[in-house]
């Protein structure tokens, strides 16, 4: 579990988060929405350590991550997989080599052992028969499912996601979305998405926070969020024609 108690970050005197307060629950799919400039990557980042915030406490399970010096925050970063907007797959290495890295990186098993690893994180994405590809013979749904890999290939506990479904087509988009749910519910883990894709809020929104002009200004789940009176939140939500067919329905 992590949990984010009363956050405040800004950047140049501007204030980007206010005063948010949540809990991310172990397997289940936790989702940041809202619009471009909400807030919603600048609380991504700062929840990993990537921006350090002005007030406030990030928690992982009982230990203060917040507190914590760069050397006690990169062991918990070991427990940590990423999955970024791009994919951010390295160019140079190939697809084995790229699921390969953050093993070389913080483990110390044998050459074997990670052999063994990539291929059953590659098995588990179902990428298969690719390990010598590299990423420009990949189509945009393979490259995310490799990052899937890499970003499971340390066990984490803790995977984030960054806009996973940006770029990519909405066939493969709900590919995407099963499969981070999925692998989730598999190993338990806490996983945050950072996105502003009503397809996937429709989908796998167990837990939803949604953050406005850098304010938590709703939380609820898939179900809740089609009866909210939320004006902010239906702004954003009812943009989109899916989420308003779907409360047409009801």
């Amino acid at each position: 579990m992590i949990r984010v108690e009363n956050i405040y970050k800004s950047f140049a005197g501007r204030t980007v988060l206010s005063n948010i307060s949540a809990t991310f629950e172990p397997g289940k799919t936790n989702l940041i929405i809202g619009k471009s400039g909400s807030g919603k990557t600048v609380l991504l980042k700062s929840i990993v350590g990537l921006h350090d915030i002005d007030s406030g406490e990030i928690w992982y399970g009982d230990v203060l991550f917040s507190e914590l010096d760069f050397r006690k925050k990169k062991e918990i970063r070991k427990e940590m997989g990423m999955l970024f907007q791009g994919s951010a797959l390295f160019d140079s290495l190939t697809v084995e080599e790229n699921v390969m890295f953050p093993l070389d990186m913080f483990s110390d098993k044998s050459k074997e052992e990670k052999l063994d690893r990539v291929n059953f994180c590659l098995n588990r994405v179902n990428i298969i028969n690719s390990n010598h590809l590299f990423p420009s013979e990949l189509s945009g749904g393979m490259k995310k499912r490799v990052a899937i890999a890499r970003a499971i290939a340390l066990n984490p506990r803790y995977l984030f996601c960054d806009e996973p479904n940006s770029g990519l087509d909405p066939k493969t988009a709900i590919v995407i979305d099963e499969l981070i749910k999925e692998i989730t519910e598999e190993f338990n883990m806490t996983t945050i998405v950072n996105t502003h894709d009503m397809n996937s809020v429709m989908e796998n929104g167990e837990k939803i926070i949604f953050i406005d002009e850098g304010e938590k200004c709703w939380e609820g789940n898939k179900h809740e969020i089609l009866e909210s009176d939320n004006i902010k939140l239906n702004d954003f939500v009812f943009a989109n024609s899916l989420a308003r067919k779907l409360k047409e329905t009801r």
